[in-house]
């Protein structure tokens, strides 16, 4: 359990400070240190909530026995879902509970030390700034200019996991799958036509105007709505397993 083993903050810019680095200790465990994290959450242990720290730490653990707690409790039994659903969308579960911690945190003392609106108003806009960490986690944070400048004068020059996109679309434009007389081998061509004709997890056909990734394990293609994976995530996969290769190989 957490407690509060560290001074409590009393001014905005103390509450903020408190949320960015507990945010930080959240971030961690849902993306850079994730395998670590879904270890610890084992379904046969008992209720376990996921807490982020004001030192950008974070650690899995039971619920605090004080009642009422001394801050708000985050979501109580993550660990209970974590075999029952495909991990990409657990894990987005688990980040939507967290961002709404952290606001209850934050909220909770500008309560307790009486913040007024203008102070409640300020604390929201910086907080507001900032991506959720479900919009983190989901990869739908939104990039700098530079970057999406980057990612659309980019072209598919690795493995079939990456996106396609053309220097004459417009920035942010989701891409359709190449068309058959694409400078490709017969090969490939006769593959996408075959793999690519529907999404591997809706069924659905793809449109006109719909970014899309293949999976470099079953070599099916996805929406990337569908696999929560956008243009801009796809330049930094190296080598993309979609949901049902990632859950197999956790399983193993």
């Amino acid at each position: 359990m957490e407690g509060i083993p560290h001074p409590l903050p009393r001014t905005v810019e103390e509450v903020f400070s408190d949320f960015k680095g507990r945010r930080a200790g959240l971030i961690k465990a849902l993306t850079n240190e994730v395998e670590k994290f879904y270890q610890q959450c084992d379904p046969e242990k008992e209720n376990l909530c996921l807490y982020g720290l004001p030192n950008e730490t974070w650690e899995v653990n039971l619920p605090v026995e004080e009642v009422p707690p001394e801050l708000p409790e985050p979501a109580l039994g993550i660990n209970f879902a974590r075999d029952g659903m495909q991990e990409k969308d657990w894990l987005s579960l688990v980040a939507v509970h967290s961002d709404s911690w952290l606001l209850a945190v934050a909220f909770y003392f500008g309560a307790r030390f009486g913040f007024g609106k203008n102070e409640r108003k300020r604390l929201f806009q910086m907080i507001n700034d900032l991506p959720t960490i479900f919009e983190v986690v989901t990869g739908n944070a939104k990039q700098p200019k530079d970057q999406s400048a980057t990612q659309n004068n980019s072209s598919k020059s690795k493995s079939s996991g990456k996106s396609r996109q053309s220097e004459s679309q417009p920035k942010g434009v989701k891409m359709s799958p190449p068309p058959k007389d694409e400078d490709e081998s017969g090969e490939e061509e006769e593959e996408d036509d075959e793999q690519g004709a529907t999404c591997g997890a809706c069924g659905d056909n793809y449109g006109a105007d719909e970014f899309w990734i293949c999976c470099d394990v079953c070599e099916r293609w996805f929406h990337g709505k569908c696999v929560k994976i956008t243009p801009a995530k796809a330049e930094h996969i190296k080598q993309y397993k979609c949901p049902g290769c990632s859950s197999k190989r956790a399983r193993v």
